[in-house]
């Protein structure tokens, strides 16, 4: 059995076809600049919302404000929240993030083309976090954005982690009656902080 089995992997190797030359990218890259602007304009027209912080310290108060009423609040960083959540989030199987009202994690870079922030499990810890809680809100520095998807995999490059994911506004859909509706598989709502 393994003869012919070494047949055949050999008949394979031996038919391989000519190797290629992987295509010029460099057509498709934008040389438009990485804009906090570009960012803003794309990541609202999907439904971001944006704030802006020149100190980290600010961002504690500001959640406050605009999110007076989260009973549960996860935090990544507990520089981000004064108040963490009263129950253990990192221990089980995800379910338990169902409790979650707000989410408050860190973006690795942003992408001003599609509004798209990339985050891994270093700043998630527990992977379904932003799919789970209610609502998301993301700290990105502004030094971080990136103009395009190409630039956004030539900082990423290989694997780092397990586990990554871009996010691009609150989940939605119009699937049913053509109406749209806002947080239907995922967090309701997006807040983007941009840290300046």
């Amino acid at each position: 059995m393994s003869n012919s089995r070494d047949k055949i992997l050999a008949a394979v190797k031996q038919n391989q076809p000519p190797a290629s030359q992987l295509p010029d990218l460099a057509p498709f890259i934008s040389g438009a600049p990485a804009s906090l602007e570009a960012f803003r304009k794309v990541a609202e027209g999907m439904g971001s919302h944006l704030l802006e912080v020149t100190d980290e310290a600010e961002i504690p108060a500001l959640l406050h404000e605009h999110y007076p009423d989260m009973e549960q609040v996860i935090t990544t960083d507990p520089l981000l929240h004064a108040r963490a959540a009263t129950f253990d989030w990192l221990t089980g199987d995800g379910r338990q993030l169902q409790q979650a009202d707000l989410a408050i994690v860190r973006a690795q870079l942003g992408v001003a083309e599609n509004g798209a922030l990339w985050l891994t499990e270093k700043e998630l810890q527990v992977r379904v976090l932003p799919f789970i809680a209610q609502h998301l809100a993301v700290v990105l520095d502004i030094n971080t954005i990136v103009p395009t998807m190409h630039h956004a995999y030539e900082k990423i490059g290989g694997p780092q982690t397990g586990f990554g994911v871009f996010i691009a506004g609150p989940s939605k859909t119009a699937d049913i009656e053509q109406s749209l509706v806002l947080g239907a598989h995922g967090a309701k709502s997006l807040t983007i902080i941009i840290k300046k």
